[in-house]
């Protein structure tokens, strides 16, 4: 691959995969600044390895399998404190759009609480990631995955019932 199909397959991905990048970021994160630098490090492993990619899988798998590792080995160093419900800032917004960030925010700050793998799951359902391609990513079966994901979403509901 030449230099210049590297960079145009590069900014390809870029452009296809960053903002669910991005948005899992922001599920391990929980404040922007830190997630638009977790996605910084992650697409610059891409680009550091696009040449290793064999094409045994998807660009997307791929592309999330870097992320998720990248999000998980961040947390391990860092050992974040879980997200603060006002960490993301409520810029001037109408009623109706403040509602609906402040549930945004409830749900990350609810997110920020399970263990670091179910993280992992949820972020990648709430990107509507088909869950053939979340167990390619997770190295989990569909089966497996599907009863995870269901105590997942059974335990966001208590964690969102005792936050009131």
């Amino acid at each position: 691959m030449t230099d210049a199909e590297r960079s145009a397959q590069f900014t390809r991905l870029y452009r296809q995969h960053a903002n669910g990048i991005f948005k899992l970021c922001l599920g391990y994160a929980g404040e922007e600044s830190l997630a638009q630098d977790l996605l910084q490090e992650c697409f610059v492993s891409v680009w550091n390895h696009l040449h290793q990619f064999r094409g045994e899988a998807q660009w997307s798998t791929w592309i999330y399998r870097i992320a998720v590792n990248i999000c998980l080995g961040y947390l391990r160093k860092k050992k974040l404190p879980t997200v603060a419900a006002d960490t993301v800032p409520l810029a001037h917004l109408t009623e109706e759009a403040g509602i609906k960030e402040q549930q945004v925010q409830q749900l990350y700050k609810c997110i920020s609480r399970l263990p670091e793998a179910d993280r992992v799951l949820i972020a990648l359902v709430l990107e509507e990631k088909p869950y053939t391609e979340i167990a390619a990513i997770t190295g989990l079966s569909e089966n497996n995955l599907r009863v995870r994901i269901h105590r997942i979403k059974k335990q966001l509901t208590e964690i969102y019932h005792q936050d009131g």
